[in-house]
């Protein structure tokens, strides 16, 4: 409630924080979980002005006509369809006026909190709060750049374009802006339109079977994937097609995170629980404090009760991210594409329990998982890998020489040194500083008291009220230096 109070900004925070269990409290993800990214929909005329700023012209010159009730209302822009002026049905995506000074404003919000939680709260360091908001800030950037979103459009729907049963809008690249997107306007039913669905007698098989294939499809042969795809992103067109829509969240794959991700679902339907550990490890930044027998007992404590029971009565997503919670308790920082895969993971397996209520994510999964490991011992891969690894040691035998030439001219350089850099000396320097300053401020403040306590029985000068002006002074400058010295103690 005080997430959506604070705003937009604070509401989409929640919406991530809801998807990184291995970061936040179990309770806090079930309440960010609740977050509706429903607004009021902004008046027609300022979405009017909107495009008018945009595109330096009459809006009749490009639209025929634009409907006055916008299809969906969300935080940062809303959707209303239209009909272009060469007779095209379109949908227009426009953003909300001055959402991306609020999202700046609040971001420095949100900077100013990680920085004092890293600063004040040592247990929040391993989290790393700052990096935290930096990948928020990434996410909404991009969001809110609908170029980058006509962008994304374009280059999924042609990595589908020869697929029968997938149709992603096209975009009218000549009418979008950073603020203005217009595309294809889909005709067929929401995903989440259960009830209909049923009307229209289509099949919800071999549409959720459609849908993972084309998701698993994206994801390990593309390398770029729909990051949000739930059920009303989904359109059932005529002919059983899937149409999608709404690439504002997309995640990008590297071959070793395909890769890994591969082994990782290979893993866990074999039980293999070392292997799922060591990729997990393998994604991370190095830590040699990681305990990676420990790391594996807790992994296979979560997964292991579940082994030998079809994955239609497992939540496999959730699996996936409570195992992400056990990686960061050993202090294992996953990389943000293998969370947003995790998320989208949860996603689509919410969609599909919504269409048919009982099936079984893992064994789509394993389809295109296994074809991944089978490929990397493909003779035409293993030539590839080969030739790199040949090119990169012709490389290295190359500048090899010159570089041993390098180092043995600055060995015996009259000006060489080594530069060791060992972080926990410059902590005890600060500590030992630290205490011998305070040691010395000490021994004044106390040499202050004895000399005006001994004072008190001068009858000599000045007093105020029987007590010596000049002893009054010296409690005054110990009692300023005590404080000074507790100041800089709790600074420190």
């Amino acid at each position: 409630m005080a997430f959506e109070e604070l705003g937009p900004t604070f509401v989409k925070f929640g919406q991530l924080l809801s998807t990184r269990p291995n970061l936040i409290p179990a309770d806090f993800v079930e309440e960010f979980k609740k977050f509706h990214d429903q607004v009021t929909p902004v008046p027609i005329d300022e979405i009017k002005k909107i495009l008018m700023e945009d595109f330096g012209t009459r809006i009749e010159d490009i639209f025929e006509s634009i409907d006055p009730h916008c299809m969906a209302a969300a935080s940062v822009a809303q959707v209303h369809s239209a009909k272009l002026r060469n007779g095209k049905e379109a949908v227009i995506k426009v953003q909300r006026p001055g959402i991306v000074e609020l999202i700046e404003n609040d971001l420095g919000v949100l900077y100013n909190v990680a920085s004092l939680l890293e600063r004040y709260v040592p247990e929040s360091r391993a989290f790393n709060p700052q990096a935290m908001v930096d990948e928020f800030f990434k996410t909404l950037e991009l969001e809110t750049n609908f170029v980058v979103e006509a962008n994304n459009i374009r280059r999924i729907g042609a990595n589908f374009k020869d697929d029968p049963l997938i149709k992603i809008p096209d975009v009218y690249v000549e009418y979008c802006t950073a603020r203005v997107l217009v595309m294809e306007k889909l005709t067929g039913t929401r995903l989440s339109e259960i009830n209909q669905i049923d009307k229209t007698g289509i099949n919800r098989e071999q549409i959720v079977s459609s849908g993972l294939k084309a998701f698993f499809r994206m994801v390990f042969r593309d390398g770029i994937f729909h990051g949000d795809l739930h059920a009303g992103n989904i359109f059932i067109l005529d002919g059983n097609r899937i149409g999608l829509v709404d690439f504002g969240v997309v995640g990008r794959l590297s071959r070793k995170t395909r890769d890994a991700i591969a082994n990782m679902l290979v893993a866990v339907a074999t039980e293999d629980y070392e292997m799922l550990t060591y990729e997990y490890i393998e994604l991370a930044p190095y830590n040699s404090r990681i305990n990676l027998d420990q790391f594996t007992r807790e992994i296979r404590d979560l997964l292991a009760p579940y082994h030998g029971m079809t994955f239609k009565n497992v939540n496999f997503g959730k699996m996936l991210m409570d195992s992400t919670s056990i990686a960061a308790k050993h202090q294992i920082i996953m990389p943000s594409e293998l969370m947003l895969f995790f998320k989208a993971i949860v996603t689509v397996e919410g969609m599909g329990r919504t269409v048919i209520g009982d099936f079984d994510l893992m064994k789509y999964a394993l389809e295109f998982a296994n074809e991944i490991v089978k490929s990397k011992y493909d003779p035409q891969k293993i030539i590839h890998d080969l030739t790199n690894v040949a090119r990169d040691s012709a490389t290295l035998m190359y500048t090899l020489p010159r570089q041993v030439r390098q180092l043995m001219r600055k060995l015996n350089s009259r000006d060489f040194a080594l530069d060791i850099n060992i972080p926990e000396l410059k902590e005890l320097k600060g500590a030992i500083e630290t205490s011998g300053n305070l040691t010395y401020l000490g021994l004044v403040i106390g040499s202050v008291i004895i000399a005006s306590t001994m004072s008190l029985n001068i009858n000599k000068g000045p007093d105020f009220y029987g007590i010596p002006v000049i002893s009054l002074v010296g409690f005054s400058c110990a009692g300023f230096l005590s404080l000074l010295a507790f100041y800089n103690y709790l600074r420190k």
